[in-house]
């Protein structure tokens, strides 16, 4: 996937928000992309000292906490890819060649997780599910379709305020009780993702999911302004006391960001748009470059 030609993303020197600002659909967010780019910048308030057990190993190759591909879903109207069935194929199998852990996400209509269930499923491998905020009837559903590739599964708390899925799904609020069925249902750890808000921390207080995922859905939700980094860093260790682990994602781009998020709590961060860039630019061979160059970043 060389040709670049017709995809929304500009291929930006660096991927900080300032490139795509009001596209969306597209590779941008809400508010002027200000969490986009707030994200980005923030992480370097955060590095960690070089040589500190946070920092990684730039000479043996080793980040500090694991990467894992956040989950993706409109492959057509935000990232302009002919095919959406074909883009979750590329993906999975370019994460995977990549050496990262995978996760896929929900969407309308329903053929997106669906494409993304499949691709898991024919290269043999699981990973974690992120369901939209429907109504439990229907989230216990999709949990079913992904019974096969689940490792684990949740809730994307936040996107009830995603635009681009106004006024063409219902999507709902989620509290405690509700969640605490789906937590009851699932088969495999549970997640809550989209925690960006003191609400939010009372959720995880409440639910105790065995995984909390620190997210504004990548500038994309019309949420509180801010960045991950920071609410991390507010918050991270409260979050500890609730969830059994606490992931991360937004503006994550080098590994010196992966060293500040592993310093600030979390056990897991999340890549999007950078993957997303690579592929469209290298194929597999674009993600792989992509995620060895971040341990010469650290």
């Amino acid at each position: 996937m060389s040709e670049t030609t017709g995809f929304r993303c500009h291929f930006c020197d660096t991927c900080d928000g300032r490139g795509c600002i009001g596209e969306l659909p597209g590779m941008g967010g809400v508010y002027e992309n200000g969490n986009f780019i707030g994200n980005c910048m923030a992480w370097a308030d955060y590095a960690p000292a070089s040589g500190s057990r946070h920092a990684g190993s730039a000479a043996e190759g080793r980040l500090p906490i694991p990467v894992r591909l956040a989950p993706i879903t409109g492959a057509i109207q935000n990232v302009g890819y002919p095919d959406e069935k074909a883009f979750y194929e590329d993906i999975i199998a370019s994460s995977l060649k990549a050496g990262i852990r995978l996760s896929i996400g929900d969407g309308y209509p329903d053929e997106k997780l669906k494409f993304g269930i499949a691709a898991l499923a024919s290269f043999g491998a699981k990973g974690a599910v992120f369901i939209k905020p429907y109504e439990n009837r229907k989230i216990l559903e999709r949990m079913e379709w992904a019974a096969g590739v689940a490792e684990t599964v949740g809730v994307d708390i936040d996107s009830w305020a995603i635009v681009t899925m106004r006024n063409l799904v219902n999507l709902e609020k989620k509290d405690a009780a509700r969640l605490l069925e789906l937590k009851r249902a699932a088969k495999v750890p549970f997640m809550i993702k989209g925690i960006f808000r003191d609400e939010d921390i009372e959720l995880v207080r409440e639910v105790r999911p065995d995984i909390a995922v620190v997210s504004n859905h990548g500038g994309r939700v019309e949420t509180l302004r801010g960045s991950t980094a920071a609410f991390l860093s507010a918050h991270g260790a409260e979050l500890r006391r609730y969830a059994g682990a606490v992931w991360v994602d937004g503006g994550i781009r080098t590994g010196r960001d992966i060293g500040a998020a592993a310093a600030l709590g979390a056990d897991e961060v999340m890549m999007g748009r950078p993957l997303i860039t690579a592929l469209c630019k290298g194929g597999n061979e674009g993600v792989r470059d992509r995620v060895l160059a971040l341990t010469g970043s650290i």
